[in-house]
């Protein structure tokens, strides 16, 4: 029994049932205490109208319904979804709160930006497409042709081939106990009330909430222990932990004045190097993924690689493109420092696809099996020598062009990856009953977050999900063990 409400969710919606901010099961009636405070400080007080005897403007408020930690673009998401939906205007009181508020480390700004639709989940295909249809205004399905290498030279002649075994060319168009079947008792809990710190000082105020969303993209997992997620006997359900942590992934601006035109779709090679032109003035943005190994010193995992190539990414501005070979070649990630140029003298050229050991060399291919590349995610340094070693390499031997540029910005930023599946946490946690999760997208969460804010608030009004069913998503896979892998993540 409790395997299948893990599975549907926790039927009707907490918000759609009128559950406000409360303790001890009543509802706190906040204006008139405010309004029988005020009468009794203005009788002691010596003649006058009543006025606070404190500012207390840049505190938030005591009390909201909905409490959205991380202010993203999937928590403001959600926000704008609650609000939109709500039966009626001002029912529903909403506090986003960011600990960033210039959004100078923030996920939302420092992404490359792109919209996708060739997934290997169809959620993840319905959720870009409705974002998409939300962005743009259009109502149209996804467009997307396969082309062979030599259709690829005829429209794109700037381009190499070599290794390319077909195309996708696309255009972005109400008891607190259960107990489980083993007899394992669990107990639901609930959040009543969110500390918040105010900015540039040591005072906390306390927000009495209805509900909280964990939209703290990479820093989830953290705000999940918070309010005692996991801390349970491993193998239980108190004990699954939310498997979100920070990777952080480098971005960089490039300038070639012989690059591909304004016709340049964004170009996903099977190596995992991307790019899309930025702009008119012959700029071009782009990176790499790290490649993914099972363990430390077992290598690559080959087929996980070859899956990743079917991958893309679309900028809104334009199409995308992505290149698929019949070997699986390594998934590397790289940024370049600032203003250095790169030049074909010094250019390194990768092994070709199924090659172990680099031209001219007799040692191992550091292209292809790394046995660790993710970067240190305690700070957003960039690496400037991973450019020249893992990413230019690719980039020139697809478009000969690039063996001649010149990096002009490079910046790190983070992902809130999803260390079970690569895949997003759309909605209720199965015994904290009042937290609901938009988190844990691997990388995409910024183009599909128009969807999923409507998801979480549609769980939120109505107990379950209307426009796309994202039950694939819901916490409960992990203490079940159901993957719902994504294997196209760059």
């Amino acid at each position: 029994m409790l395997r299948r409400a893990l599975r549907l969710g926790l039927g009707p919606g907490l918000l759609g049932r009128g559950l406000g901010a409360h303790r001890e099961g009543s509802t706190l009636d906040w204006h008139g205490k405010v309004s029988e405070i005020k009468k009794k400080i203005q009788s002691v007080l010596p003649g006058g109208a009543w006025s606070p005897l404190c500012d207390t403007s840049h505190l938030p408020p005591e009390h909201s319904d909905v409490v959205i930690v991380g202010g993203g673009v999937l928590g403001l998401s959600v926000a704008y979804w609650l609000k939109r939906l709500e039966k009626r205007q001002g029912a529903i009181r909403v506090l986003v709160v960011e600990r960033d508020h210039t959004y100078s480390q923030a996920s939302t700004v420092l992404s490359v930006g792109g919209i996708r639709q060739q997934f290997s989940l169809p959620e993840n295909i319905q959720l870009s497409l409705f974002s998409v249809e939300f962005l743009r205004n259009i109502n149209e399905g996804a467009k997307v042709c396969l082309m062979s290498p030599e259709q690829l030279r005829k429209k794109f002649p700037w381009m190499n081939t070599e290794g390319v075994a077909l195309a996708s060319y696309g255009f972005v168009s109400s008891s607190n106990h259960m107990e489980t079947a083993i007899g394992e008792k669990v107990t639901l809990k609930r959040i009543h009330e969110v500390h918040v710190k105010v900015d540039h000082s040591q005072e906390y105020q306390p927000v009495e909430c209805a509900i909280v969303v964990n939209a703290a993209g990479a820093w989830s997992g953290r705000i999940a222990e918070l309010a005692g997620i996991g801390k349970g006997p491993s193998g239980t359900l108190q004990g699954t932990k939310l498997p979100v942590e920070p990777r952080k992934r480098y971005v960089y601006l490039w300038h070639c004045p012989q690059g591909p035109g304004l016709e340049a779709p964004l170009v996903a090679d099977p190596s995992g190097a991307y790019f899309r032109r930025e702009g008119l003035g012959n700029n071009y943005l782009g990176g790499c993924s790290p490649a993914e190994v099972s363990s430390v010193g077992s290598g690559c995992r080959g087929e996980d690689r070859d899956r990743v190539s079917l991958s893309s990414q679309a900028s809104l501005a334009g199409p995308v493109l992505v290149l698929m070979s019949r070997s699986p070649l390594a998934l590397t990630w790289g940024l370049l420092p600032p203003s250095t140029t790169y030049q074909a003298d010094r250019l390194k050229r990768p092994a070709r696809p199924g090659s172990d050991v680099c031209p001219g060399q007799r040692k191992p291919c550091p292209h292809l099996c790394p046995q660790e590349e993710e970067p240190d995610p305690g700070n957003l340094e960039v690496d400037h020598d991973f450019f020249q070693e893992k990413v230019w390499p690719h980039l020139a031997q697809r478009v000969p062009a690039f063996e001649t540029l010149k990096v002009r910005r490079a910046w790190a930023g983070y992902y809130d990856y999803n260390t079970f599946d690569q895949n997003g946490v759309v909605g209720p946690h199965p015994l904290v009953v009042n937290m609901y999760f938009a988190t844990g997208f691997s990388g995409h969460g910024l183009q599909q977050a128009p969807a999923v804010g409507r998801a979480v608030a549609e769980m939120m009004l109505e107990g379950h999900f209307q426009t796309i069913n994202l039950s694939p998503f819901l916490f409960s896979r992990f203490y079940l063990g159901e993957k719902a892998q994504e294997h196209c993540i760059i």
